[in-house]
């Protein structure tokens, strides 16, 4: 696993522009291999300003949209025109706009999808299942897990203290009575984020300064979910000042 680097920006503006940068990037170059390219993506306002600056940026259409694979490591079990939804969010931001084939957008049920929270859930597993590594990891290992972090640090919808935290059994669980409105949700679990080859964490303001400083002390991932989050090739916390204030210089990359 790779040890965590942090990536500072002035402002949230900044910082979505510059994670947009690095992502367009890394996806023309990863498509240029002919071969599917796995992201999942996160919701909360940076995620969204990251998909915004990803649609508005020059090197768009250098990407082989047909190749890239788009999931999401937690959804809210909600209506699927209800403006919480992560993709629903998604789709306005980026999804939209570019030419990507509609069996690559692997969305999550819903409500008005006439199954349970947890058929929603059993059905997100087996969605994942179909594009396994291998037996033992019943998920794609993903190109890219971009992941928001809290100001509790809770990361996907799994949160501090709570059972889902520690599952290593499953891929998907269904969350019920979340900390965070609202109630129901659907979760990656830490194996599947951790499996990944590049967790990318982008997160802004000053609410989030301690919990960012509890995750680079190498704080309990029970207690600090996102202290646990680690790709195998690259960890990297993208964030704006505000937000990097607890951390201590000599552990800011220059990038």
């Amino acid at each position: 696993m790779a040890d965590p680097r942090v990536v500072v920006q002035a402002d949230k503006a900044s910082l979505g522009e510059h994670v947009a940068s690095r992502f367009v990037g890394l996806l023309a170059q990863l498509t240029q291999q002919a071969r599917p390219v796995h992201v999942s993506l996160t919701g909360g306002s940076m995620g969204v300003a990251v998909l915004e600056a990803t649609a508005a940026h020059a090197w768009r259409d250098n990407i082989d949209w047909s190749l890239v694979h788009f999931w999401w490591s937690d959804e809210r079990f909600v209506p699927r025109a209800d403006p919480e939804r992560n993709a629903g969010q998604a789709r306005s931001a980026l999804l939209s706009q570019i030419a990507i084939p509609a069996e690559n957008v692997h969305e999550p049920a819903a409500t008005d999808d006439g199954v349970s929270l947890d058929e929603a859930a059993a059905a997100y597993a087996a969605d994942l299942a179909a594009f396994a590594v291998s037996p033992e990891h019943a998920a794609p290992a993903f190109d890219v897990c971009f992941l928001g972090v809290g100001p509790d640090a809770h990361i996907a919808s799994l949160f501090p203290d709570r059972e889902e935290v520690s599952v290593v059994d499953a891929t998907v669980l269904p969350v019920r009575n979340s900390p965070k409105p609202p109630p129901e949700r659907i979760t990656f679990t830490r194996p599947v984020i951790n499996a990944s080859a590049r967790v990318w964490m982008v997160l802004a303001g000053a609410d989030k300064a301690s919990a960012l400083g509890l995750v680079m002390a190498g704080a309990s991932y029970a207690s600090v979910p996102a202290a646990g989050a680690h790709g195998s090739e690259e960890t990297v916390v993208f964030t704006d000042e505000a937000a990097a204030a607890e951390v201590p210089d000599d552990l800011i990359d220059p990038d």
